[in-house]
């Protein structure tokens, strides 16, 4: 009993340190003050009409979903993609093509920021929505990767052997019964690829124009020129559209557990 109550009160902590910042902030985007600070004068939604109707805020939204919609789409092709040919144990090299697939994960983001942009100018991509794309995808593939690998695992091998012992070709195989069988960890990858885009600052710096301004990239301009509460209503629609495609993917992943 000790032991479980030590465990509890340790996960309690831990879980308060992570949630603290954000219910310290998120209050404060129904401020009807101008500035950041407690206590709240009044409740207002100001700062979301603001978010809607200001052009520079639009243009960001817009953007957000542009660029987290095409990176979504090609992250997570790529990512199931690489994690099924990873998943051929005859494959020469295998663990090395699996650690090339995750050093986006740990390169330093102005590393990457400054490659992309050198290598996209050669293509003329910078200031583009394809180029931010193409950056988005660098650092997105590999979440789909883990998430379609660890789904590929705990699939059973014979259930493949046996759909294609009966007739079926390879195509039918995979649309029918690999795929199926991994479209929980494919779910997962393609929320944590448009979470990554929509929170991705550094590399957008780097590649991004005028006209590809994303929701993170305005949120840290406005940081550096004016801390408005906007900001705050900015962070709440972020982890608002968060939990609901969280929760989506998790109703998504018990209908597919049922029909199997």
């Amino acid at each position: 009993m000790p032991m479980r109550l030590t465990r509890f009160a340790f996960a309690t902590l831990a879980i308060l340190f992570l949630v603290a910042p954000l219910v310290a902030i998120l209050p404060l985007a129904f401020t009807s003050s101008v500035i950041l600070t407690y206590p709240v004068p009044a409740w207002s939604m100001r700062w979301f009409i603001e978010l809607f109707t200001a052009d520079a805020w639009k243009r960001a939204i817009v953007n957000s979903l542009i660029v987290g919609t095409g990176t979504t789409l090609l992250a997570t092709t790529l990512g199931t993609a690489a994690s099924l040919g990873l998943r051929n144990r005859g494959l020469a090299m295998r663990g090395t093509f699996r650690t090339l697939f995750l050093l986006p994960m740990v390169v330093p983001a102005v590393v990457l920021g400054v490659g992309m942009q050198v290598l996209l100018a050669r293509f003329g991509l910078t200031n583009s929505y394809a180029g931010v794309i193409i950056a988005h995808t660098v650092v997105a593939v590999p979440f789909v990767v883990v998430s379609v690998t660890g789904a590929l695992a705990g699939i059973d091998e014979r259930v493949e052997l046996a759909a294609q012992s009966l007739g079926a070709s390879p195509a039918t195989v995979f649309r029918r019964v690999t795929l199926p069988l991994a479209m929980p960890g494919v779910l997962s990858g393609a929320v944590l690829a448009f979470a990554t885009s929509l929170d991705e600052v550094v590399l957008t710096l780097f590649v991004a124009g005028p006209n590809q301004r994303t929701l993170a990239r305005q949120m840290f301009s406005s940081i550096r020129e004016n801390i408005s509460p906007a900001i705050a209503a900015a962070a709440f629609l972020f982890i608002a559209a968060t939990l609901l495609i969280g929760l989506a993917v998790v109703l998504s992943r018990s209908m597919l557990a049922r029909r199997r």
